[in-house]
């Protein structure tokens, strides 16, 4: 029987602060409200509408890949990131530690949001190595002995059943999402519930910097809105 871990002290940090105790507690408004200046994509997907960023896919304009929005103005390392979303069908992510591949391509670690049941919250290698943490789970990403280009994910705890988790998140409505990264440690919480933890040993895999971004997946028509974005550095 796996051992149990709780760690909802990484969720006990105050989530629904004001935007000036957040200042107060070294969060930097990541989003002015307005426009999308310092952030950057597809001007055909995204936009702010009433003071949120919005990306949009209809059957009209769809995207033939997965396309994203790039935060340009630093990279990130070792962080906290807090934000609120709305999905509304199809399925998208908050890329972080990532690398532009292409214009508006993104690789890298994805805290995943969907409107569907099961992945919000994991935590996805975008085109990369795949699912690394299914929700409630805490897995420790290590090399395969027979090549230390390959990986294997080790499951080392639980977080709660995924049903479970699914009850704290509000379909079609909007949710708080925490991405906590330090070290080799990443926590994903949704609503103050911990949903996912990877700890990436993998040495050919992992990622201590890089880009932000929000993701739009090819697929159905969707929509995607993001409001509050407040990062704090951890040094």
């Amino acid at each position: 029987m796996r051992k149990r871990i709780l760690i909802g002290a990484c969720a006990a940090f105050a989530l629904f602060l004001g935007n000036d105790m957040l200042a107060q507690d070294g969060f930097e408004n990541l989003f002015n409200g307005k426009d999308l200046d310092g952030w950057d994509g597809n001007p055909k997907f995204w936009s702010v509408e009433d003071g949120m960023i919005t990306g949009r896919t209809t059957e009209q304009n769809p995207t033939k890949g997965n396309t994203f929005l790039i935060y340009r103005k630093d990279s990130v390392d070792d962080f906290e990131l807090r934000l609120k979303y709305r999905m509304v069908g199809g399925n998208s992510g908050i890329q972080y530690r990532s690398t532009e591949v292409a214009p508006w391509v993104i690789s890298g670690y994805q805290a995943d949001i969907d409107s569907g049941t099961t992945y919000s919250g994991i935590m996805y290698h975008e085109r990369g190595r795949g699912i690394l943490a299914q929700r409630g789970q805490v897995t420790k990403i290590v090399a395969d002995p027979s090549d230390p280009s390959k990986h294997k994910v080790e499951v080392v705890g639980s977080l709660g059943a995924s049903d479970d988790i699914q009850a704290v998140i509000k379909p079609g409505e909007w949710n708080d999402y925490t991405i906590i990264a330090h070290g080799n440690q990443m926590t994903h919480v949704i609503n103050g519930r911990v949903t996912s933890v990877t700890i990436d040993e993998h040495p050919a895999g992992s990622r201590k910097s890089g880009v932000l971004a929000l993701q739009l997946h090819a697929g159905p028509p969707m929509l995607l809105q993001v409001k509050d974005v407040h990062l704090r550095r951890i040094r």
